[in-house]
């Protein structure tokens, strides 16, 4: 977690991905061919910009990270969103990358979000099947993710805030427990829902929770650990994907076993009328 939770070896460079008619960017390694890749969906009322740290990270770690840019009002449409999932992966890897010296490998590929993003992750690898999927903080979604996820074979990692697992506004053990392939409900120590968005916000306006260091660092790193060992069989990583492991700060919630009251949520008046 320590070594994950900093950058990693490699030089990062940025692409706008409106050059090939799709709004969003890619942040990928300074060269290398065959490299894995994740697309990336923001939460409400955010955008790929909000995410930049994040994805810069992956990229550092030798992972291409690609994030569409539309969806961003308060009536986006998930589906919409899953869809520039999908288009954003045929981007990358049907192209080359750089200045030619960068390509991605079509069997190497991740879908991940945050929030909504989340759910739109599962809803774009339930119509094309990649590696690994990732679900941050997963918020629920119209059509609901966890009525799809059953058609989701690829290995998963759900990450939630200990004190948020489910509830009006979060899914993640209903998420876990549809899963049709195996599947991590990790939760983090202290974390913050939406705490994983970078810079300002109108959620953060609203008083519905503003950026957390603390929750960006760890949430990364269980991210880059997880996509280092699906995409790319780095044995080093392999506890990012087991249940069974113990991992610093964090906890494996059964999706399975009954929630008390202490783990399905404690929303605001806000945060219950907005949702994410």
């Amino acid at each position: 977690m320590s070594k994950l939770a900093n950058r990693g070896p490699h030089r990062v460079l940025r692409g706008d991905l409106a050059i090939a008619g799709q709004p969003g960017v890619v942040y990928t390694p300074g060269s290398g061919l065959g490299l894995p890749a994740v697309a990336f969906a923001h939460g409400w009322l955010a955008g790929a910009d909000n995410y930049r740290t994040l994805l810069e990270h992956l990229a550092s770690w030798g992972i291409v990270a690609v994030a569409p840019n539309n969806e961003r009002g308060p009536m986006p449409s998930h589906v919409g969103l899953a869809a520039d999932l999908r288009t954003c992966l045929d981007i990358c890897t049907g192209v080359r990358l750089g200045a030619g010296d960068i390509s991605v490998n079509r069997e190497r590929l991740a879908f991940a979000g945050h929030g909504m993003g989340g759910g739109a992750a599962v809803l774009a690898a339930a119509r094309r099947p990649v590696a690994a999927v990732a679900a941050l903080y997963p918020a629920p979604t119209s059509p609901a993710a966890e009525s799809v996820a059953p058609e989701v074979k690829a290995p998963g990692l759900i990450v939630a805030a200990a004190s948020d697992i489910d509830g009006p506004d979060a899914n993640a053990a209903k998420l876990a427990a549809a899963w049709g392939g195996d599947a991590v409900l990790r939760a983090v120590d202290k974390a913050s829902h939406n705490g994983l968005a970078e810079g300002r916000r109108v959620l953060a306006a609203l008083g519905a929770g503003k950026a957390d260091k603390k929750t960006q660092k760890a949430t990364r790193a269980l991210l880059t650990g997880f996509l280092l060992y699906t995409l790319t069989a780095d044995k080093t990583y392999s506890d990012f994907a087991d249940p069974d492991a113990t991992v610093p700060k964090t906890h494996v919630i059964d999706p399975h076993a009954p929630q008390d009251e202490e783990h399905r949520g404690r929303l605001g008046q806000v945060s219950q009328l907005l949702g994410r």
